[in-house]
C-alpha cells in the first residue's frame, strides 16, 4: 500500500460510454441519453463500488459537424441537462458525490449559485460544480454571440464568476434560520448578508434565495491545464480532471498546481488531481484486447476526423488527405490547450496520419486508454498514484453499463486488496469522502468572538 493513503475515483458518465462508438457496442444501453432508469442503475453500481463521485460533462449545443459524422454520433447531440438529471439520481443514491458541469461563459452567477445550492440541499451535501469555460462556436451561436470569448477573456470572466458564486453561497450563515414558532421569528436578520458585488463582468446584489448549502460550498471541480486554467484551479478548485496521457507529462503538472496552491495559502492536499482513464478490462489480457479491437473497428473514418477536428479547437481538416500526417504548421487553438498539446505530441512522435490519429483520439477523445487484466490495470493505476502524478482517477468506461460493471467487479476489488481504495465511505457528504474541509461562512464570527460576546 502507498503511504499516500487512498485513491479517489470518479465515474465519468457519457450516456452510452466514453468511446465515440459506444452506442454500437452490444453491452451498451443504446437509448441511454433519454433513459433515466439507466442512469439510476449505473449510479447505484458506482456507489456499490464506493466511487467518490459520478461526473456529467455537458455542452450547451448540439455539436457542429459534418452531417454524416454527426448522424453516426451520440456525444453532445441530445441528452439530459445534468443538474436536473443529478437531482433525480440523488433520490436513488445515498453516499456518492454528484458532479455537474456548468459553463461560466453562458450562465449568470446567481442562477448557478442557486441551482447548485439546491442540488446540495436535495442530495444531503453531495453536490459538486465542474467549472468550465466554453470555447465552442456552436455554443456561442445559441447565446446571441457570433463567436466564443477569446481564451484569456474566458478565464478572467471565470475568476470573477466563481468569486460571485461562492460569495452568494455565504449569503446566509449556517444557523440563520431559527424558525421559532413561539416568537414568530423565522430567521435571524443579522445572519443574512447582501453581497453587493460590482466587478468587470458582473453586478450582483444578493442575497441568494436558497439557504447555505450543507457542505458550505458544493465542491468546486475543474478541468484545464493551460496557465490560465492552473491559475483558476490553484485559487478555487478542489478536484481537477486532468488530460495527461503519461506519468512524465502528469507529474510536472501535478507539482506545478500543488505549488501554486501553496503560494495562494491553500493546503495542496485540498485539491485532488484525477486524470481521465478509459479502461477495458477482462479476466485475461487477450479477452480485453479483443474487446478493444472490436470497439475500435466500429469508428467510422469521417467520425474520427470530425472528433479530431473538434479536439484541435474546431480546426478544419476536411481539405487535408486522410492518409497523410498533419501539416507542420498549424493555427493556434481556441479550445483546450491540454488536449491540443497532447494530440500534437502524439501525432509527431508516432508519425500518425490524420486517419490513424482520428481513430486513436476519437475512441476516448484524447483521454488515456488502458487495456488489460485486473492486475495489469491496478498495477498501472498504482504506479501513477505512488509516483505522485495523481490523487486518483476519473474513470471513463468506454461503454456503459458493460465496461463500468467490469471495472467495478474486477479492478475495484484488486485496488481494495492492495489497500489503495476504500471498502466503505468515510462520511455522508462529498467533502467528507474526499477529505476536504468545509468552508466557513465569511461572515460568521470566530468562536472566540462569539464566546466573548456571550460572556458580556
Amino acid at each position: 500500500m502507498s503511504d499516500r493513503g487512498k485513491m479517489r475515483l470518479g465515474a465519468y458518465f457519457n450516456p452510452t460510454g466514453h468511446h465515440v462508438a459506444s452506442w454500437r457496442h452490444p453491452r451498451a444501453q443504446k437509448d441511454a441519453h433519454v433513459n433515466i432508469k439507466h442512469y439510476v442503475e449505473i449510479a447505484r453500481t458506482a456507489e456499490r463500488a464506493k466511487f467518490d463521485m459520478i461526473f456529467l460533462a455537458d455542452s450547451a449545443a448540439t455539436r457542429r459537424a459534418d452531417i454524416e459524422a454527426l448522424s453516426r454520433s451520440i456525444q453532445f447531440i441530445a441528452n439530459f441537462e445534468p443538474i436536473t438529471l443529478l437531482s433525480a439520481i440523488s433520490m436513488a443514491t445515498e453516499k456518492i458525490g454528484l458532479i455537474a458541469t456548468a459553463s461560466t461563459s453562458y450562465n449568470e452567477p446567481y442562477t448557478i449559485a442557486r441551482k447548485f445550492a439546491s442540488l446540495d440541499r436535495i442530495s444531503g451535501g453531495r453536490a459538486g460544480w465542474n467549472v468550465v469555460t466554453s470555447g465552442s462556436a456552436a455554443e456561442a451561436l445559441n447565446f446571441s454571440r457570433t463567436a466564443a470569448y477569446p481564451h484569456a477573456e474566458r478565464y478572467k470572466r471565470a475568476h470573477e464568476f466563481v468569486e460571485v458564486v461562492t460569495g452568494l453561497w455565504d449569503s446566509w450563515e449556517d444557523d440563520a434560520f431559527i424558525r421559532d414558532q413561539e416568537s414568530g421569528v423565522y430567521f435571524d436578520r443579522d445572519k443574512m448578508h447582501v453581497l453587493d458585488h460590482a466587478g468587470q463582468y458582473f453586478n450582483v446584489r444578493g442575497p441568494l434565495n436558497v439557504p447555505r448549502p450543507p457542505q458550505g460550498w458544493p465542491v468546486i471541480v475543474q478541468a484545464g491545464s493551460s496557465d490560465e486554467g492552473i491559475g483558476l484551479a490553484a485559487q478555487f478548485a478542489e478536484a481537477i480532471f486532468s488530460p495527461h496521457l503519461t506519468i512524465e507529462a502528469a507529474k510536472p503538472y501535478y507539482d506545478k498546481l500543488k505549488g501554486q496552491m501553496a503560494k495562494n495559502g491553500r493546503d495542496p492536499d485540498h485539491c485532488k488531481v484525477l486524470p481521465g482513464l478509459s479502461v477495458i478490462v477482462a479476466e485475461t489480457e487477450e479477452a480485453a484486447r479483443k474487446d478493444y479491437d472490436f470497439i475500435q473497428s466500429l469508428i467510422h473514418p469521417i467520425v474520427g476526423r470530425e472528433i479530431l477536428s473538434t479536439m484541435l479547437g474546431e480546426m478544419d481538416l476536411t481539405k487535408l488527405p486522410l492518409d497523410e500526417p498533419l501539416p507542420e504548421v498549424l493555427p493556434p487553438t481556441n479550445g483546450s490547450k491540454g488536449h491540443y498539446d497532447s494530440i500534437i505530441e502524439m501525432a509527431r512522435k508516432e508519425n500518425l496520419t490524420i486517419r490513424q490519429l482520428g481513430q486513436r483520439v476519437a475512441g476516448a477523445r484524447g483521454k488515456n486508454v488502458f487495456v488489460g487484466n485486473p492486475r495489469q490495470v491496478a498495477d498501472y493505476m498504482e504506479e501513477w498514484f505512488v509516483k505522485g502524478a495523481c490523487d486518483g482517477f476519473n474513470v471513463m468506461p468506454p461503454y456503459i453499463p458493460g465496461a463500468l460493471d467490469d471495472f467495478c467487479n474486477l479492478v475495484v476489488p484488486e485496488l481494495q486488496k492492495r489497500g489503495l481504495f476504500r471498502t466503505e465511505y468515510e462520511g455522508d457528504t462529498l467533502r467528507e469522502n474526499l477529505g476536504l474541509p468545509r468552508p466557513e461562512c465569511r461572515y460568521a464570527k470566530a468562536p472566540s468572538a462569539v464566546s466573548s460576546s456571550a460572556a458580556e
